[in-house]
């Protein structure tokens, strides 16, 4: 990324907020946030209460976002829940690039089958091509409504980003260029996709009952919350090997049914995402981590 993509970025975010989309940059030529984390926090400006973490720091304000673009080529991230988004990431897998072979459907024939299903077209909207060959499809949802992400529960190579997710802005170019191939005004979220995602889903394996009904034990949300936190910090080399012990380290809780393996894959895959590893890099490796811990953990009155 050269200075001279500091113009293009910055049009890109100042873009993004006039549609009342907020934003915050993201590391040149990456993925992941720019902005200082919690460990580095100066307890200054914005965070002199306290740490506020990028959802909360990203803006609509063109003054801040100037200030922002005018100290470095970042690319654009989007807070999907304050922007009162869902967006669609429709994702193509590994294997149909050319690295091997796979049965598995890509996201857009999931997606398209889902719709199938549901006895309803595909719904239109503002699209974003990613620089893998995905779809980024974006709807507005009620403001009364609070979604959050999910992985691979709706359909297979189907992710969706809400509150707490982050989304790549058309014109930032980490890897490659994110495009706009539909400009089409921003589609309202179809009710029986809303209904769905509203939904909790099935998971794959089910879970033992939690120890404490509807949410985790404290133990295993301290372990997800500093796993997640070594994901986040870890640079560049080191990011799928710390993805994949972190991972492997919470699939006994998951085994043990002390939190549900949907909320330890999501915030792996958030943490993943931030550090600047690939949508589809993290969810396999999620997954792979998961399978082997949860298979070979050692029975809980055991450990």
């Amino acid at each position: 990324m050269t200075h001279d993509a500091r113009p293009a970025l910055l049009s890109a975010a100042l873009q993004a907020a006039a549609r009342g989309w907020y934003v915050h940059p993201l590391r040149p030529g990456a993925k992941g946030s720019a902005l200082h984390g919690e460990r580095t926090c100066p307890q200054t400006g914005e965070c002199t209460g306290g740490h506020l973490k990028w959802e909360q720091r990203a803006t609509t304000d063109p003054d801040r976002i100037r200030a922002a673009w005018a100290a470095g080529a970042f690319n654009v991230g989007i807070a999907t829940g304050p922007s009162g988004l869902v967006v669609v990431d429709l994702d193509v897998p590994k294997e149909k690039s050319g690295k091997g072979s796979s049965d598995a459907p890509d996201g857009a024939t999931s997606f398209a089958a889902l719709c199938e299903r549901a006895g309803q077209p595909v719904p239109l909207t503002y699209t974003v091509r990613t620089p893998s060959g995905g779809l980024h499809l974006y709807y507005d949802v009620p403001p009364d409504v609070r979604l959050f992400n999910t992985a691979r529960t709706v359909a297979p190579n189907v992710d969706t980003r809400a509150w707490g997710g982050n989304i790549v802005a058309a014109g930032s170019t980490p890897q490659g260029a994110y495009e706009v191939i539909n400009g089409a005004p921003v589609a309202t979220l179809p009710a029986w996709l809303l209904s769905l995602l509203q939904t909790p889903a099935t998971p794959d394996r089910a879970p033992a009952p939690l120890l404490i009904p509807g949410q985790a034990t404290r133990r295993a949300e301290v372990a997800l919350a500093r796993e997640t936190a070594a994901v986040r910090g870890t640079a560049e080399g080191g990011r799928n090997n710390r993805l994949l012990a972190g991972a492997r380290a919470l699939g006994r809780f998951v085994a043990w049914g002390e939190i549900t393996q949907d909320a330890v894959e999501t915030a792996f895959q958030a943490a993943g995402e931030a550090a600047g590893l690939s949508s589809g890099e993290c969810r396999t490796t999620i997954h792979s981590a998961l399978d082997w811990s949860i298979r070979t953990c050692r029975p809980r009155e055991t450990a």
